[in-house]
């Protein structure tokens, strides 16, 4: 674990399917409750961020099973932004991603958020995207 601003990085934290639906809800402003058990159990590594033992922070990195690692569903508490949590779990599961295996870290992101990865350490590729459903 590490402490700052308040908020404690854990590794693999695996929380529970109502605290990352709570989280969800707040961050997406999505209230469809989402079954995480099979995206968790894929990941490489996640971060969750807890204040006072409540999760209000969580990223994901996916992986192909080799070298390249994907980081998803970054997201903060909304009461909880603006204190670099994000940018510490990012920067955390990178490193656990490389002392994992990971040569390379992906990311997609709309343009309204390219300062912030680029504070994370990413730089602007081209990348393609298709709908699947």
């Amino acid at each position: 674990m590490e402490s700052s601003h308040m908020a404690v990085l854990r590794i693999d934290p695996f929380p529970s399917q109502d605290e990352l639906n709570v989280l969800w809800a707040e961050a997406w402003r999505s209230p469809a409750p989402r079954n995480f058990s099979n995206v968790l159990s894929r990941s490489l590594v996640h971060i969750g961020a807890y204040a006072d033992e409540r999760l209000v922070g969580f990223v994901n990195v996916a992986w192909d099973g080799g070298i390249h690692a994907f980081v998803l569903d970054t997201c903060v508490d909304p009461g909880m932004r603006r204190q670099g949590i994000a940018t510490r779990m990012v920067m955390k599961a990178s490193n656990v991603a490389r002392e994992r295996g990971a040569t390379w870290m992906h990311v997609d992101f709309q343009p309204h958020l390219i300062s912030f990865y680029r504070t994370c350490g990413f730089r602007h590729t081209e990348a393609g995207l298709m709908k699947l459903k």
